[in-house]
C-alpha cells in the first residue's frame, strides 16, 4: 500500500441492529455521509461485536457474514455483503502493529458481523471496497487508544479506520415507557458531544466517572470502546471534526462523527 496524497478521515459510527435497513431516514443519513467522503482504498473496521485477544484480524477472503443475533424475522438472515477481502491491509496492519509490540492473531474463517457489514451496506451498498475487521483485543481506552494511534498512517494510505458501536448502549432503553429516550441515554449523549467538541479525551477515557449515567449508558464498555481506538487514529485532527448523525433510535443514542 502507498500514499495516496489524501488523508482519509477517521470516523466513529453508531451502528444499530438488522432492522436499521428499515428505517428510511438512518439509512439516508449514512448514505449522504459516505458520498461525501473520498472514495476509499480499503476500510478497516474495529466493531463492538468482536471482542477477541491477542488483537485478531478477520478473513482476507469472501467467507460468509457472522449473523451474530437471535430472533429477528428471516430476511435479516439473508443480507448479504460480499466485499473483496484486503490482504494487503492485513499485512500493514500486522507488521505495523506487531513492529510496535502489539500481538496479532489471523482468524481467517472470521467474516463479518452485523457491527460491520449494517452500517457498510448502507454506505457502500455496491460491496466493492475491500474490507477488514479486526477485533477488540480489551477493553481498556488507555489501551485502545494508543492501538489507533498505531494504526493512524494507514489514513495516509487512503484506508477509511471506522470504530463501530453505539453512542449509548443498555438495552433496557428499549422497554423505558416514558415519551422520549430514557434521561441517561440524552444525558450521556449530551456530555459526550460537549467532551468531543471541547476535543477532552482524557474525560472520554475516565467516563465511567466524569460522566453523567456512564454506567447506565455502557453496562459494559464494548460499545464505547470502538471510539478510543477512532480518536487514537484521529491524532491531530480532534479539532478538526463534525457530527455526521444524532438523534435517538429506541432511546438509545445514535451519536456519529467524523475527524478530519
Amino acid at each position: 500500500m502507498q500514499a495516496t496524497g489524501e488523508r482519509l478521515p477517521a470516523l466513529y459510527l453508531s451502528h444499530g441492529a438488522p432492522p436499521l435497513a428499515d428505517d428510511e431516514l438512518w439509512t439516508a443519513e449514512l448514505a449522504a455521509w459516505s458520498a461525501g467522503l473520498p472514495r476509499p482504498t480499503a476500510i478497516l473496521m474495529v466493531s463492538a461485536h468482536w471482542e477477541e485477544a491477542p488483537l485478531a484480524l478477520g478473513a482476507t477472503t469472501r467467507v460468509p457474514l457472522v449473523y451474530d443475533f437471535r430472533g429477528f424475522p428471516e430476511r435479516y438472515y439473508a443480507v448479504r455483503y460480499d466485499a473483496p477481502g484486503a490482504p494487503e491491509l492485513a499485512d500493514r496492519v500486522r507488521g505495523t502493529l506487531r513492529g510496535a509490540g502489539t500481538p496479532v492473531q489471523d482468524i481467517p474463517d472470521r467474516g463479518l458481523d452485523h457491527g460491520a457489514y449494517v452500517p457498510l451496506v448502507e454506505m457502500y451498498p455496491e460491496a466493492d471496497i475491500p474490507v477488514l475487521q479486526i477485533s477488540l483485543p480489551t477493553l481498556d481506552p488507555e489501551r485502545l487508544l494508543e492501538i489507533g494511534r498505531k494504526l493512524a498512517p494507514l489514513r495516509d494510505e487512503g484506508v477509511l479506520i471506522v470504530g463501530s458501536g453505539f453512542f449509548t448502549h443498555n438495552l433496557a432503553a428499549l422497554r423505558h415507557a416514558g415519551s422520549g429516550p430514557p434521561a441517561w441515554s440524552v444525558e450521556f449523549d449530551a456530555w459526550g458531544r460537549e467532551a468531543l467538541a471541547a476535543g477532552d479525551v482524557d474525560a472520554l477515557l475516565d467516563f465511567e466517572r466524569k460522566s453523567p449515567a456512564g454506567r447506565l449508558a455502557h453496562p459494559r464498555t464494548e460499545h464505547f470502546a470502538p471510539l478510543f481506538v477512532t480518536l487514537g487514529a484521529a491524532g491531530g485532527d480532534l479539532d478538526r471534526q463534525r457530527t455526521a448523525i444524532d438523534g435517538f433510535w429506541m432511546g438509545l443514542a445514535k451519536r456519529s462523527v467524523q475527524f478530519g
